[in-house]
């Protein structure tokens, strides 16, 4: 082995033999039980971020466990086509290298170029998973577009539709004005923003008067620009001031329309005015009032969110109305619709029906992707019916044949389960999955595979011109039937068969509804066993925390705090870093933060810590907490970790290669050393084993460090030295026996999280064992065995390193050096410690540096001497030939005297009334707590010079 552990040298070469010798593929042994994990599809337009690599570390760590444990293991691998942030990037390149737009190409050539693009990026995403290490089966890596899928998606479409659990209606959806497509609610950010409240007067029609004797009613709206679609005012019945106004009638501001006043119980009396505006066509509340009282939907924006020229109304179920004025005063038309707001504040002050504006603060919708500001607009869509698929899914979770872990995150199901309502799935875009239906000249639907087939099926005339749908379906369609799809559906392939339902779904909680509940209600519509037992699409629901910077901000682009998994691996420069991070910004001033930001986090740039270091950290914070901070320092510690691991390695190869150690036969004596870490590490195997299988990989991270630095590398190789330089024949092959067998063991422990460096080891170690096996990643995961522990030795091990640790703490102390050898006096009368001191008397006296060791009785007299007590016993180092008297003196006179000026000006700033009663509570706090440590040192001292004038 190399004397210095180098990530570089051995992550690339193993990953690339691993994936060609095929060890990622199922092994096909269907008699043995099945293990299956479906990774989430990443969006084909991104790069892998901290949180990928996060979820990819944790599926790989249970697929390389099952794996082990002999299970037929499958990882499926894939990529989602994500409609609008594909069709973003492609309208951004276009417009960057031809200096062209979108509108320069018609919707084929526009398809054609973003499969080009596809093809040629895809490679960025596989690259990263691979540097990650993820063991996924390469060779059956699916995309939600590709010929087997799009059939796939038709297919249930098709069957939704003709079960009439799809259908088509004029419908109240996100509308992005830039994208000019419905978005989900997923896709809409809701910020804070500052604005203004305009107060408008909307005149009673027909002379009517209020309780006050005003003419009029005022009504506060943020958005004075949705006026001309009004279509009623709301009041609550039981406001006094607006009682006997409901059922009559209101002009219109700006149209002369009359639209009514009407009582609902949903308006909050003490909320603005009492008066609510309602605009059913571009207000989510406001489509539902209108809704229960049959008011009419006026749509007054254009797709680009411009005024229309002429108002498109409806009725409550979409009905298009001709008999209404559809007519928009000539100056709004066209107008944008800020600037709209605009004209129209403008207009209404002409005609004094300003009120009043103040400022206010809203949430405001905006879209992710695009970045403008939502508007709800009225649409023709289609839509699932999700009641009925809702109710066997909520059954699922609440019988226990799913299960969230953590446990808490089902009632974040069942809430959304419980009030959901139908789903929008069409978006109007040229990427994605096209909708399969058919329209002729009358406007009637035919859906079918194909035009042919819609003809056929429905006895068309071969004259009859049909027109298919422009519109895709929404993205989470297709990666809702993700488990049963990228299997092999709608053929009843043997993968299907044997991994299906699928066992452990890694995702994060912000798409548990828009993705998670999604796949098992289709799943579970679709798919059933050969008995016709509906089938869930997986049985356990793992949900990650979100990953946060150090600072507990969410990691995001604009904040120039996203950290790529790959430059943590591989390390990156300031300059390449900063470069990164601004790159495609638009505003100087934000690039100049992040700039300076970085530049303050990452001085000298990120250094390579390797694959193993960084999926052992991630591991390491799998905790149940939803939110998890990441920390570079915990990175660079279990960078440590892996070095530590691999110089361990190297100390029991040097002295285990070339020699002897009992695999072919012969004499074993084994040290009570060496039964103590067998048995430690049984109880470590036992401690991992439970973590792993409750998910607790943050617990089995935490065990696997514990074990392997502080009792294998620091301990047990310290325990092995006195045999190795000075024992047996028998002892020498007993001992290192057992340093290659718990290496062994430990590789096999650590693999399924550190891979890579346990790879690199365990090929040297299966040659001393005479092992033929190519790879570690069959090697059976090591269990516990009531067989393999010995507490005895235990007890003795653990004593025995009280002694040795009281003994260097004392040298420490009294500043005796490591080299000196020291005479021990043992003060007990315990037989079972006198026993114990005899049996390891060699032992002790090597690691502890000793010259001698001499058992006193209790009652015995003895020298002055450095003593500390553990269980029955008093370890005793004679005073005598260990200190100069004078020096040592002088030594506590000179620490006594600055921690007298110390506690003397702690006690001036505690005496001091102004200090207590200015100072933070946590600074008087923490000057108590100095002056308590202080006292207790010179308390110490006090002792250590009694003694030293005693000699």
């Amino acid at each position: 082995m190399e004397k210095r552990y180098n990530p570089k040298h051995i992550e690339t070469l193993l990953y690339q033999n691993w994936e060609k010798s095929g060890y990622f593929k199922p092994n096909g042994d269907v008699s043995q039980e099945s293990f299956c994990i479906m990774m989430p599809p990443p969006n084909i337009t991104g790069s892998l971020h901290l949180g990928h690599a996060f979820q990819q570390t944790i599926m790989d760590v249970m697929i390389r466990y099952h794996r082990m444990k002999g299970k037929n293991t499958l990882w499926q691998t894939g990529t989602d086509h994500a409609g609008i942030a594909t069709q973003l990037l492609i309208t951004r390149k276009i417009s960057e290298e031809e200096n062209k737009t979108s509108q320069d190409y018609d919707s084929d050539a526009l398809i054609k170029k973003t499969w080009q693009w596809k093809n040629n990026f895809n490679s960025i995403i596989s690259h990263q998973t691979r540097r990650l290490g993820s063991s996924v089966d390469w060779t059956r890596e699916r995309f939600t577009m590709d010929h087997g899928f799009s059939d796939a998606v038709k297919k249930i479409f098709i069957i939704l539709y003709k079960e009439k659990l799809i259908y088509r209606k004029k419908s109240l959806v996100n509308w992005d004005p830039k994208l000019c497509t419905a978005i989900s609610d997923l896709e809409v950010e809701n910020l804070e923003q500052q604005g203004f409240m305009w107060y408008i007067r909307y005149h009673l029609a027909n002379g009517v008067k209020t309780s006050e004797g005003k003419t009029y009613i005022v009504v506060a709206t943020t958005r004075p620009e949705t006026v001309l679609g009004d279509t009623g005012v709301a009041v609550n019945p039981a406001d006094i001031r607006y009682q006997s106004l409901i059922g009559k009638f209101l002009v219109l501001p700006l149209t002369n329309r009359l639209i009514p006043i009407i009582g609902d119980k949903y308006v909050e009396i003490s909320k603005g005015t009492g008066c609510m505006k309602i605009t059913p066509a571009h207000d989510f509340n406001d489509y539902d009032l209108g809704f229960r009282h049959q008011l009419p939907m006026i749509n007054i924006f254009t797709c680009t969110a411009h005024i229309r020229d002429r108002a498109q109304i409806y009725d409550t179920y979409g009905q298009e109305l001709n008999n209404c004025d559809a007519i928009i005063p000539l100056v709004f038309r066209g107008l944008d619709r800020f600037e709209a707001r605009k004209v129209i504040i403008k207009e209404i002050k002409k005609i004094d029906l300003l009120e009043d504006i103040q400022t206010h603060s809203f949430m405001v919708p905006y879209g992710e992707r695009s970045g403008v500001i939502i508007e709800a607009m009225l649409n023709t869509q289609w839509y699932i019916r999700m009641t009925p698929l809702a109710e066997v899914a909520i059954q699922a979770v609440k019988s226990g044949e799913i299960q969230f872990v953590p446990k808490q995150y089902a009632n974040m199901f069942f809430s959304w389960m419980k009030n959901i309502e139908d789903w929008c799935i069409s978006r109007q875009l040229w990427w994605g999955h096209r909708i399969p239906a058919w329209y002729d000249p009358s406007g009637n639907v035919y859906v079918a595979y194909n035009e042919q087939e819609a003809r056929i099926e429905n006895s068309l005339d071969v004259d009859l011109p049909l027109t298919q749908e422009i519109d895709v379906l929404d993205t989470w369609f297709s990666s809702a039937l993700w488990t049963f799809v990228s299997l092999g559906w709608p053929k009843n392939t043997p993968e299907l068969k044997t991994f299906h339902p699928t066992h452990v779904l890694v995702s994060g909680f912000d798409i548990i509804f828009f993705w998670i509940a999604r796949m098992i209600m289709l799943t579970m519509h679709f798919i059933q066993d050969d008995n016709g037992k509906i089938q869930v699409p997986f049985k356990t629901v793992y949900i990650t925390g979100l990953i946060r910077d150090d600072e507990g901000q969410k990691m995001s682009k604009s904040k120039g705090n996203i950290i790529d998994p790959l430059d943590m691996i591989d390390g990156i420069s300031l300059e390449e870093l900063i470069k990164k991070r601004t790159k495609n910004m638009i505003k100087p001033q934000l690039a100049e933060i992040i700039r300076q930001r970085t530049k303050k986090q990452f001085p000298c740039g990120i250094e390579a810590h390797g694959t193993d270091a960084l999926r052992f950290t991630l591991a390491s914070l799998a905790s149940t907490g939803r939110d998890i901070h990441w920390d570079m320092k915990r990175l660079k510690g279990y960078r440590h970790f892996c070095n530590k691991l691999w110089n361990g390695s190297r100390f029991v190869l040097m002295n285990t290669e070339q020699y002897d150690c009992g695999f072919l036969g012969g004499e074993l004596e084994l040290s009570v050393s060496d039964r103590w870490i067998i048995s430690k590490f049984n109880y470590t195997a036992q401690a991992w084993h439970e973590a792993l299988n409750h998910y607790r990989f943050d617990l089995a991270a935490h065990i696997l460090y514990e074990f392997t630095w502080n009792q294998f590398c620091d301990w047990y190789l310290e325990l092995t030295k006195p045999i190795l330089h000075n024992g047996t024949q028998s002892q020498l092959k007993g001992t290192r026996n057992t340093l290659v067998n718990v290496l062994a063991d430990l590789l096999c422990l650590a693999h399924p999280l550190i891979p890579f460096i346990t790879e690199a080891i365990w090929q040297r170690v299966k040659v001393i064992k005479h092992i033929s096996d190519e790879t570690i990643m069959f090697q059976p995961v090591p269990i516990f065995s009531e067989s393999r522990i010995d507490n005895e030795s235990i007890k003795d091990i653990e004593w025995i390193k009280q002694v040795i640790i009281a003994i260097r703490n004392m040298r420490n102390k009294n500043h005796i050096p490591s080299t000196h050898l020291l005479d021990l006096l043992l003060n007990t009368n315990s037989d079972h410690i006198i026993n114990r001191i005899k049996n390891n008397y060699h032992l002790i006296k090597a690691l502890a540096n000793l010259k001698t060791i001499q058992i006193v009785p209790k009652d015995s007299n003895h020298p002055l001497a450095y003593n500390q007590s553990i269980d029955d016993a008093d370890l005793l180092l004679p005073l005598e030939n260990l200190v100069d008297k004078n020096i040592e003196l002088n030594n506590i006179q000179s620490d006594m005297t600055k921690l007298e000026t110390i506690i003397k000006q702690i006690r001036s700033k505690l005496d001091n009334k102004n200090f207590i009663k200015l100072a933070p509570e946590a600074v008087v706090i923490k000057e108590k707590k100095r002056l308590k440590d202080c006292e207790l040192k010179i308390a110490k001292l006090i002792e250590k010079k009694r003694l030293i004038c005693a000699m």
